[in-house]
């Protein structure tokens, strides 16, 4: 491995690690774009999932007290009955519209959120909607890749502080990509070189995670917020312009 791949490995290494500490989730997001200039896609996807749940265990100390876990498992366990039915589906319906689709609902909500002046607080269908929202989450991942958007946005329009916010969908996340990291591992996917690779890029995802995490201490609900809506803003063009 030549040193222009090591750095662009510590590099998008690094920003995912910064992002998904002070957002609890982006790497893939941040990260992958820049991985995919000195990697395979698919080695960059099993580090990408590798360095999310590294990242996403480095913080939880942040919203360990905010922790519901009722309300958390509402949300876990349709999403990963989710994840695999929409794997299933993939082959079957067409991926380039189903995420242009999200893409573009992926730009429409945060804008409105940026331009809204009062946060939402709805109650609006209790745990039953919260458990859909986490299927949905689930099936999404399973088409995507992006299982944590939507119970991103639910939590948005629950109008939950930012610890109670990102106890949910932190815990999804994790739950999701450790599913996810066990399919990598069963379908052959984690290879001697992943392995390699990780060992590479974990020092710089950890240096970031700390760094976000110390930057998340310190901003308001309202400045977190508005990272975590700039940060869905900029996934949704991503997701678009991968998918024209």
């Amino acid at each position: 491995m030549g040193l222009e791949q090591i750095v662009l490995l510590a590099a998008g290494a690094l920003v995912g690690g910064i992002v998904n500490g002070l957002t609890g989730f982006g790497t893939a997001i941040t990260a992958l774009g820049i991985w995919m200039l000195a990697i395979p896609p698919t080695a960059a996807a099993s580090l990408a999932i590798v360095c999310s749940i590294v990242s996403q265990l480095q913080t939880l100390h942040l919203i360990w007290h905010a922790i519901d876990w009722k309300r958390v498992l509402f949300f876990v366990v349709p999403g990963l009955i989710g994840v695999p039915i929409g794997t299933w589906l993939l082959p079957h319906i067409d991926p380039r519209l189903f995420k242009l689709g999200v893409g573009f609902f992926l730009i429409a909500y945060p804008a409105y959120v940026l331009m809204r002046k009062r946060r939402l607080e709805s109650a609006w269908g209790g745990w039953i909607a919260d458990g859909t929202v986490g299927f949905c989450g689930g099936l999404v991942g399973g088409l995507t890749g992006m299982s944590g958007v939507l119970p991103v946005i639910w939590t948005d329009v629950r109008g939950w502080s930012k610890d109670q916010r990102r106890s949910v969908f932190q815990l999804f996340n994790t739950a999701v990509l450790t599913f996810a990291l066990l399919a990598h591992e069963a379908s052959g996917l984690l290879t001697r070189q992943v392995a390699l690779q990780a060992a590479i890029v974990l020092p710089a995802t950890i240096g970031g995670a700390w760094l976000g995490a110390f930057i998340y201490k310190r901003i308001a609900d309202r400045g977190y917020q508005r990272a975590v809506m700039v940060l869905l803003l900029v996934s949704g063009v991503t997701l678009i312009w991968a998918s024209w």
